[in-house]
């Protein structure tokens, strides 16, 4: 796949499905190397392939434009657009069963591109991972809706998170800037333009305490699939994922040889 979208951190054998992951607003490819490892060793350790419990998991990060090794690119002008520019990549990639995990502004990314491969009549993930997310709906979530770069700065200290860390030194946050200006311009823009609910199996993951998404916002996103329904409510605010990664690769795991065996419902 295409090196310039797509990031590999950890290693799988033959036989593992992919999951192509989307990072959070202002995140970058790497921010899924822990997830990567965790499924790697969870799976059996690299070269484990296929085995007693199912196939293992290749983790592929997205990493968009306007970010680290991309900084001199134009970023995402709108959720839209960049999910037909993802979903672009992935239809000339070789077939196979893969799946969706995405976080925050991923999840919605993670949803947008499905809906793009199912309009293009390309090959379905068997399975979405939306994950600290609320449903779309037709206006924008105030969360979303920010007024420059102080309000910007004060939501993702307030959200926490490893990435919170970065707005101790000044020179970090000049580098981080950018990419948080363009995902919150892209996020305020986007509005849900309605259609079928998806023939896709969805796994909704939720914090407990997160400040931003309401566990009762996040099982919406049931009235947006036909096929199978989960929603896991784990301890912890927006970035729970931290504190819970071995549960989390655990619930992956388990849904992506699920979903494989039972053709994605």
């Amino acid at each position: 796949m295409n090196s310039q979208w797509f990031r590999r951190f950890a290693e799988a054998g033959p036989g593992a499905v992919r999951l192509i992951c989307f990072p959070h607003a202002g995140g970058s490819a790497s921010v899924y190397v822990p997830l990567a490892r965790r499924l790697s060793a969870r799976a059996g350790g690299p070269g484990a392939g296929e085995g007693p419990g199912g196939p293992g998991v290749d983790v592929l990060a997205v990493q968009y434009p306007g970010r680290q090794d991309r900084r001199n690119e134009t970023g995402p002008a709108g959720i839209v657009e960049l999910a037909g520019r993802i979903a672009g990549e992935l239809g000339a990639a070789p077939g196979g069963p893969y799946a969706f995990f995405g976080h925050s502004m991923g999840a919605l990314l993670a949803y947008e591109t499905a809906r793009a491969l199912a309009a293009a009549g390309a090959p379905l993930p068997v399975r979405l991972f939306l994950s600290a997310r609320g449903a779309p709906a037709p206006r924008p979530d105030r969360h979303d809706v920010l007024a420059g770069d102080r309000e910007i700065l004060a939501a993702v200290r307030s959200l926490g998170g490893t990435g919170a860390a970065v707005l101790d030194d000044p020179e970090l946050v000049e580098m981080a800037l950018p990419a948080l200006r363009a995902d919150y311009r892209a996020l305020a823009s986007y509005r849900w333009s309605g259609g079928a609910p998806l023939e896709i199996a969805v796994s909704v993951l939720a914090g407990r305490e997160d400040p931003v998404v309401a566990v009762e916002a996040a099982a919406r996103w049931r009235e947006f699939t036909r096929a199978g329904y989960e929603l896991e409510v784990f301890p912890g605010g927006h970035f729970f994922l931290d504190q819970n990664l071995d549960a989390v690769a655990g619930l992956v795991l388990r849904g992506v040889r699920d979903a494989v065996t039972q053709g994605g419902r």
